[in-house]
């Protein structure tokens, strides 16, 4: 089966945070012929980890990296790259996301109000200005 995985499958197969569920979801992940895995669903697996479980920045990283080794998982691989090089920065990952999407939709200049995401990803040679 290919299937398209939603964020609580990913933090069940990870957390066991419901035993049950969590053997489910991790049967499904290792059957699966193909697992695709959407930017939107890293965002949020980024959000719950760290906001419900208390995931440091570099352990969010950790786990996507981990989950991105796995042979049946399809991703948007340079995306993913450059998300988790703005989360391993010490940035947010959905502001990784948006910047990327952005640049790939023709926006060439990520604006913000947010100081933080503007310097990070200036830093990393993004054109980024802050509003």
């Amino acid at each position: 089966m290919k299937v398209a995985v939603d964020t609580n499958v990913l933090i069940r197969a990870v957390m066991h945070d419901d035993p049950a569920q969590g053997i489910i979801a991790a049967k499904i992940l290792t059957d699966a012929k193909l697992i695709a895995v959407a930017l939107p669903c890293l965002c949020e697996f980024v959000s719950v980890l760290r906001r419900v479980y208390g995931f440091q920045t570099s352990d969010a990283a950790v786990a996507i990296r981990a989950l991105l080794t796995a042979a049946n998982v399809e991703e948007n691989r340079p995306a993913v790259e450059a998300d988790l090089s703005e989360l391993e920065a010490g940035g947010d990952f959905a502001d990784g996301v948006i910047a990327y999407e952005g640049n790939w939709l023709g926006g060439k200049t990520f604006v913000s109000f947010d100081k933080k995401a503007v310097a990070l990803l200036t830093a990393q040679g993004q054109l980024a200005r802050l509003l």
